[in-house]
């Protein structure tokens, strides 16, 4: 019979006004990356640019995104996370706001890196301040309140920044938002998170990437986060054009279909967030509990975004909003197993390998969806590739990720160094 775990809600209801704030953050960045693809079917007429450089400039972005991870991983086991967050914040809303005064695909694609720089902090940060402040059986609702903003961006970007675009083109959208997320930096100051109750064990010393390349588990959540994002950034970047291309809807029309997609996605998030805590709080393992999630979500995920792709224009609708229920709750768990798994000393690292590995989805999905459409006319085969993709992730969360629980880093440290300690 499971034993009930203790609430401590008083923990979380202290650590409320950061959440808050850390949900605001990731809202902004998904806000900022995904302007692009709400814009893209009017850049496309205005600068002439085809499908494939479309996928180019959807995929630039991810290339230093990608990159930087390994960076801010680091960074952030080392360093003050807190400024390290402020920081990459102030980057990417000025870069946001300079796209809007930029003609021309070489310079997008130059402020599209730019974007990836600024952006790699914001959830490698926040994985590492949620582990750092709060127990187990907080850390799913908490991850799925930040996945839920960050899938809640897209759907605010989508309906705003699409109602917007549509209204007055997509240069004075860029600018206003950019320069109005600063406004999040003096309230970040104030309110960010001071006394972390999650601690690492001064006396064991951090583990290294070697160390934690060595665990099947960190290969498991990273393939598993690879098809959570390959499936996550297809519907970013290019559901807006999906929807007007191959639905033939207008741009207000698709501004209301993908942002009643985001909005389910998000909604979805923080229920699975919330339900995972629960049966976790009841005295069912994390093991159980997290994995169950992920199996179903992939299952919903992947049969829903085949019928998608093949239902007819009366039914895709249902299909499209499955997908964001299956979708969305695959979101809490790409956070709660590596803060788990790595612990609060490790969690920057590996959650920074782990996201880099990951997000090569974003660099091989958006231009590989573009080359694909180019090449057959429709959306049919790239909605395809997804739904495996979907299938591969359920198996590696359920099956190659070990047991969810927190690693013992200390007896292959002492290991490594008893040889040194018997020549001395």
């Amino acid at each position: 019979m499971p034993k009930p775990v203790a609430d401590g809600s008083r923990g979380l209801g202290v650590f409320a006004p950061a959440l808050v704030l850390l949900a605001i953050c990731v809202m902004i960045n998904y806000i900022d990356r995904g302007n692009l693809s709400v814009a893209a079917p009017l850049l496309k007429r205005e600068l002439g640019l085809s499908a494939s450089q479309l996928g180019i400039l959807f995929a630039a972005f991810f290339i230093t995104y990608t990159a930087m991870q390994f960076v801010i991983g680091w960074l952030i086991d080392r360093f003050d996370v807190n400024r390290i967050l402020a920081a990459g914040f102030l980057i990417w809303s000025l870069a946001t706001a300079t796209t809007g005064l930029l003609r021309g695909f070489v310079l997008l694609l130059a402020m599209r890196l730019i974007l990836g720089v600024g952006e790699s902090v914001a959830v490698p940060a926040s994985s590492k301040i949620l582990a750092r402040h709060l127990s187990e059986h907080h850390r799913g609702f908490a991850s799925g309140v930040v996945m839920s903003a960050l899938r809640c961006g897209n759907a605010v970007g989508t309906f705003g920044a699409g109602f917007l675009m549509a209204k007055y083109g997509w240069r004075p959208v860029f600018i206003g938002i950019g320069l109005l997320s600063l406004l999040w930096l003096p309230a970040w100051a104030k309110w960010m998170p001071r006394h972390p109750v999650c601690v690492a064990d001064s006396v064991t010393p951090a583990p290294g990437f070697a160390e934690i390349f060595k665990q099947k588990s960190f290969w498991g959540t990273s393939v598993g986060q690879f098809c959570c994002n390959y499936l996550f950034y297809f519907m970013i970047t290019w559901l807006p054009t999906y929807l007007v291309i191959e639905r033939n809807l207008s741009m207000a029309a698709m501004a209301r279909v993908a942002g009643l997609y985001y909005s389910v996605d998000a909604g979805s998030a923080i229920a699975t967030g919330f339900l995972q805590d629960f049966w976790v709080r009841k005295g069912f393992t994390p093991t159980v509990v997290r994995k169950s999630a992920m199996a179903l979500a992939f299952f919903i995920s992947a049969v829903a975004v085949l019928g998608c792709a093949i239902a007819s224009p009366q039914t895709y609708m249902y299909w499209l909003m499955a997908a964001g229920v299956g979708c969305g709750m695959t979101s809490p768990g790409i956070f709660t197993f590596c803060q788990t798994l790595a612990g609060p000393q490790a969690v920057g690292k590996w959650y920074g390998a782990q996201n880099g590995f990951s997000n090569l989805a974003g660099v091989v999905g958006p231009s590989l969806t573009g080359f694909v459409v180019q090449a057959t006319g429709n959306f049919l085969m790239p909605f395809a590739i997804t739904s495996l993709l979907c299938v591969v992730g359920g198996l590696a969360w359920v099956f190659v990720v070990g047991r969810v629980e927190q690693i013992d880093w200390a007896p292959k440290r002492k290991a490594s160094v008893a040889p040194a300690s018997v020549e001395a």
